[in-house]
């Protein structure tokens, strides 16, 4: 079961036992991003670190960062991350004496907690006890209520009567909110206007609740229409000494997730921020919390409410650790041994200001769906003591469908908010992931979004700015653009007479006297928008384009457009420089299979080539020639068929590319030169049609 890559007797540790709960080896109950952040603290204090691993991870950062590491299961996270019995068995094999859960996946299970305790480990987070307390969002908010904590005005009984739940929702107004008891990430959640929306969202809330939750139990509240998210980091110790180190602005949401966190929060007032941490160390303190744990408050023109509390640690942590100048996993782990906090609440103090961004894969145009695939290329921001990156994943790693699509957490610290601003602003710049489509270029616009940069933030900021944080149809259209210019760029250089890279005898695949050649490329983007161009070549990096056929919404009489283009050596890439208009701009472009993904200032396009089309023939009427070296994978007809315009001939592979060769016009095939595996040259005959009707000459 154990990963023959790492050795069971291998230890990083050195470091002397202290006392009877001192941690030596660590077993991290998790994967990807969330186990390589625990490693790097762990690991710097001397302590042995065990990871575990499913199929879809056995290449995967986290292990080869682990001292050791061990199989766990396949790899649907209910089949392995999620097993506590196989973790607890790996945990006595590996001769594990704490467990860390990292958030996520098991960190909030009492059961869990429980076991781990039992077999006589040290469990890295709060009591079970305070961790059901706050399991349920209807009892949490009860225990809250009796702590004087302030709450949503809304019902969170146990009367689960759907006359009754109707009837507390009219008597709360107006948007209300209906939500799954036991429920998160937005899941089980339902905003109702009016009277006639209640019935189907309790409905709709229930049979989430119970699906995702295997609980039905809901509760209603007002809704506030354009609340703060303000969340404040707790930690307590064993002996119940506490202190809160400040809050983050989680406002900036998708589907009610966290996209951007930050601390301090913007235009907040000390009077708020003394007054909610107070409120989140007397909730804390209510349920003999210990450990890090985080409550979470609506946040309204100076009223707060409590939301609910995570009993773990955060995914946006970074940020509390960059104004604060504080590790907290290095806190996790002196607590859970026994010791003391090691600091109090007046000698916390912020400098500074700090942003985290969660880079995700997903197509942020289609709502926010997850994407898969390769990560080609990746080029990271320069990281300094400014900038973090916390990562699970590596440049051709996979984006499996088993797991969260978050790809890493990219945080920034600034002396100010202005200057943290400018920060991120220039890392996400820097930052390019080729092979799956990303929030990237999504998070560069919001991020310039003028009333983010005042700080007027809320849980509706994404919907109500949606129009501007689309990819605008202008930056499609330049991409497409640049795609076309590398492609032609690209293209290998065939029957050469001489190395003058400018002379016209060059390249002859489509070489005519006294007039430019001509072809027309199709591409489609990840959304399945296509556009057709044709092309003119008019002299070594020199190339009209025009727009012909498109269901991009653009207009198609933006065209031509004159444009040059030539590659320089970026490190081991290539870097295209293209000018269109007069503009002259700077691309990664990368080739993956038939898709090209286009990188410059204005974001990022995927497209799929995928077809072209010989404008002209070879100056011998009825040729159809190639248009580059490649290999036939496929032949449609044979000598003596009648062919129509448009019909698809063959089809090549060229720059790990296909190209479909189309019939320009009606006619019959008199001639094949080459069959399918066969490598062909640029320039080659690869088919003589004979036109039924003789075509127009322009």
């Amino acid at each position: 079961m154990q990963n023959a890559n790492h050795s069971p007797t291998h230890s990083k540790t050195g470091q002397s036992k202290m006392e009877n709960k001192s941690i030596t080896r660590l077993l991290i109950a998790n994967r990807g991003e969330i186990a390589c952040r625990i490693m790097k603290t762990a690991q710097k204090l001397g302590i042995h670190c065990i990871a575990v691993y499913s199929d879809a991870d056995q290449q995967a950062l986290h292990v080869k960062l682990a001292d050791e590491a061990f199989y766990i299961g396949p790899s649907p996270a209910k089949d392995s991350y999620l097993v506590a019995k196989k973790l607890l068995e790996i945990a006595k094999v590996s001769q594990a004496d704490a467990i860390h859960p990292g958030y996520g996946f098991l960190s909030e299970n009492a059961a869990f907690a429980d076991a781990i305790e039992e077999a006589g480990l040290i469990w890295i987070g709060p009591p079970s006890d305070a961790i059901r307390a706050m399991g349920s969002k209807s009892e949490s908010k009860s225990l809250m209520e009796k702590a004087g904590v302030p709450l949503v005005p809304g019902y969170h009984g146990d009367n689960q009567d759907e006359s009754h739940l109707i009837a507390e929702t009219k008597k709360i107004g107006f948007p209300a909110l209906i939500k799954a008891s036991a429920g998160g990430g937005g899941k089980g959640m339902r905003v109702v206007e009016n009277e006639q929306e209640i019935a189907p969202a309790i409905a709709a809330s229930k049979r989430e609740g119970l699906n995702s939750f295997g609980d039905e139990k809901l509760l209603v509240e007002k809704y506030i229409t354009r609340p703060r998210h303000v969340e404040i980091q707790v930690f307590l110790d064993q002996e119940g000494n506490g202190v809160y180190l400040f809050e983050r602005d989680c406002s900036i949401q998708r589907r009610h997730q966290k996209v951007i966190e930050e601390a301090p929060a913007p235009l907040f007032l000390d009077s708020d921020r003394k007054a909610m941490g107070e409120a989140a160390i007397l909730a804390a303190k209510s349920i003999h919390y210990v450990g890090a744990g985080t409550v979470e408050f609506l946040f309204d023109q100076g009223d707060f409410y409590f939301m609910e509390m995570n009993t773990r640690l955060q995914v946006e942590h970074p940020v509390t650790e960059m104004i604060t100048g504080q590790d907290l996993v290095e806190w996790q782990l002196k607590v859970a041994q026994g010791e003391p906090l090691p600091i109090d609440q007046e000698s916390l103090a912020i400098n500074g200001h700090a942003m985290e961004v969660r880079v995700y894969a997903e197509d942020t145009d289609n709502q926010f769906l997850p994407t898969t695939g390769v990560l080609d290329f990746i080029q990271l921001p320069h990281i300094d003591e400014h900038v973090r990156l916390d990562t699970g994943v590596v440049e051709g790693d996979q984006i499996s469908p088993y797991y969260d699509p978050m790809i890493s957490k990219l945080i920034v610290w600034g002396k100010d908010r202005s200057q943290c601003l400018k920060t991120l602003q220039e890392a996400l710049g820097q930052y390019q992931i080729v092979g799956v489509k990303t929030n990237l270029s999504f998070l560069r616009r919001l991020t310039k979004i003028h009333q983010f940069g005042e700080g007027d933030v809320s849980t509706r900021f994404i919907e109500e700015h949606a129009e501007r944080l689309q990819t605008s149809t202008s930056i499609k259209k330049h991409h497409i653009l640049a795609a076309t210019a590398y492609h032609l760029i690209t293209r290998a250089p065939v029957h050469s007479a001489t190395d003058d890279q400018r002379s016209p005898w060059h390249a002859l695949q489509s070489f005519q006297l006294n007039q430019s050649s001509s072809e027309r490329l199709r591409f489609q983007l990840s959304n399945n928008e296509r556009c057709t161009l044709l092309v003119e070549h008019i002299a070594h990096d020199h190339w009209n384009l025009s727009i012909e056929q498109t269901d991009l919404n653009v207009e198609p009489d933006i065209q031509p457009a004159t444009v040059r283009a030539h590659l320089q050596c970026n490190g081991a890439h290539q870097e295209l420089m293209y000018e269109i208009e007069g503009r002259w701009s700077k691309a990664n472009v990368v080739a993956h299979g038939s898709k090209l993904w286009v990188y410059d200032d204005l974001g990022e396009s995927e497209l799929q080539h995928y077809e072209l089309i010989i404008d002209t023939d070879d100056g011998q009427s009825g040729n159809l020639v190639a248009p580059m070296n490649g290999t036939l994978i496929q032949v449609n007809v044979k000598s003596g068929e009648d062919v129509k315009a448009g019909d698809a001939l063959m089809i090549m592979e060229a720059m790990k590319m296909e190209h479909v060769i189309k019939a320009p016009y009606d006619g019959q095939v008199k001639g094949l030169s080459f069959k399918v595996g066969d490598l062909v040259s640029g320039g080659d005959i690869l088919i003589e049609i004979e036109p039924l009707i003789e075509p127009a000459i322009s």
